[in-house]
């Protein structure tokens, strides 16, 4: 069983030459997945243990050009134009190609951070598309779009109303856990990549400045709660000492183990201001 990434909406326009260069790439690798099967989902798709486990780096760009189906494909394709020919056209090729690929990668960061052990590949366009939708509505805020909505019923939305809307739905069903197999969570991580990638000025630098306050944060975190436990472990040695080990409740002993783990872990990797 794969997860898919699937989107639909609704408008057009005139398709720009990363836009086109893209699509041909995906159909290809597309017609490729039709003779090999399994297979090459297994090597390109990104799964979560293995990206980070055994190195298969470059999961993390090659599985956005690789898809469940024919209409998993059409739609992802078809997002892609209506959103990103409008995009580029503004960015230019460079800048349009390099901002689809981090949030793509961006997207495959945050689900596997979601689901670090798991083995199911993730393949699919989505998360870079959502983030090129996050593009287009910072961009064209009020631009309408119609939506088909179940491919019937037509819907008309501001851009930005679609694109918070999309982000509240994926937010939503990746917490409760929807089991229709498509990576909501990848697509929340493509879509705040790219918020954070253009409200900071639309450079690597910048994502790498909000990485490092990242982990700046949650090392002082860890930090913060190894001191506590530390404090905890003497208090808890000390009443060992005078009133023997056996003596202690279980969830002294608990509190100990926990210490112990955690202090050992930080003297192996060092204390970092």
């Amino acid at each position: 069983m794969y997860t898919y990434q699937r989107m639909r909406w609704g408008v057009g326009g005139g398709m720009t030459e990363t836009v086109k260069k893209l699509m041909i790439a995906n159909g290809v690798l597309f017609v490729i997945q039709m003779f090999t099967g399994p297979s090459l989902i297994a090597l390109l798709g990104l799964v979560p243990r293995l990206a980070w486990s055994r190195f298969f780096l470059w999961q993390f760009v090659t599985y956005l050009f690789l898809h469940g189906g024919f209409l998993h494909l059409a739609l992802n394709m078809y997002a892609l134009f209506v959103f990103g020919s409008e995009v580029e056209r503004m960015w230019g090729p460079r800048a349009f190609l390099r901002y689809y690929l981090i949030t793509g990668i961006g997207a495959g960061l945050l689900h596997t951070l979601i689901t670090p052990f798991s083995m199911t590949p993730t393949i699919g366009a989505s998360g870079a598309v959502a983030g090129v939708l996050v593009a287009f509505a910072l961009m064209f805020p009020n631009r309408e779009i119609t939506l088909l909505l179940f491919f019937i019923l037509p819907v008309r939305l501001r851009a930005r109303t679609l694109a918070v809307g999309y982000a509240l739905i994926s937010v939503l069903s990746g917490v409760a856990g929807s089991p229709d197999g498509i990576a909501h969570f990848a697509h929340l991580g493509g879509m705040l990549v790219g918020y954070l990638f253009l409200r900071r000025g639309g450079s690597l630098e910048s994502l790498k400045s909000c990485l490092h306050r990242w982990r700046r944060t949650r090392h002082m975190r860890v930090a913060r709660e190894a001191d506590r436990l530390r404090s905890l472990a003497d208090a808890i040695l000390d009443k060992a000492n005078a009133v023997g080990f056996e003596n202690l409740t279980r969830d002294e002993r608990l509190i100990l183990k926990r210490a112990a783990r955690v202090l050992k872990n930080e003297d192996k990797y060092g204390r970092h201001g």
